[in-house]
């Protein structure tokens, strides 16, 4: 199974910028953190970050056929984004979305995210340990998505014997 991670603007910043919000961990050591996760439990992950839409855009349809969830962090694209979430919404891939400061508790522009919507599931205030918990959160859909179809499977192929 393959879990792609999809990282928004200024991301690739972090560690440098607002550490009282974003902490001072960079994206690489969360990365490798979750690397580490992916590692010991057999699963493949690839990492991407851009500051443009429409690269993110462009990696979320490249994921049809070569992922089978995603996670994302679209940073300030979270509420603007009409074109991410349409893109999230058209490959019909299980996606978490993350952020590292609780988006609820800032301003009030932050408050809404475009992308909640279509994703199955959000963890914000959490800091990198967000990462974390989407990477098992992930692990247990891919496994629910893996079991059913391996029941419908089973199912078909016991329609057919009749």
């Amino acid at each position: 199974m393959k879990i792609v991670v999809i990282q928004g603007p200024n991301l690739n910043m972090l560690g440098i910028r607002e550490q009282n919000i974003y902490g001072p961990m960079k994206l690489e050591d969360i990365h490798k953190q979750m690397k580490g996760f992916a590692d010991q439990n057999k699963l493949e992950i690839e990492f991407f970050q851009s500051n443009l839409e429409g690269e993110i855009v462009d990696r979320i349809q490249e994921c049809i056929g070569d992922a089978d969830g995603i996670i994302i962090n679209p940073a300030a694209y979270t509420h603007t984004s009409i074109a991410i979430r349409d893109a999230i919404a058209a490959v019909q891939l299980p996606t978490l979305e993350v952020h590292l400061s609780n988006i609820h508790q800032r301003e009030e522009f932050r408050h809404k995210s475009l992308i909640a919507p279509v994703c199955a599931g959000q963890i914000v205030g959490m800091g990198p340990f967000g990462y974390h918990l989407a990477m098992v959160g992930m692990t247990q859909i891919l496994s629910e998505v893996a079991a059913m179809r391996e029941q419908q499977a089973k199912a078909q192929a016991a329609a057919q014997q009749k």
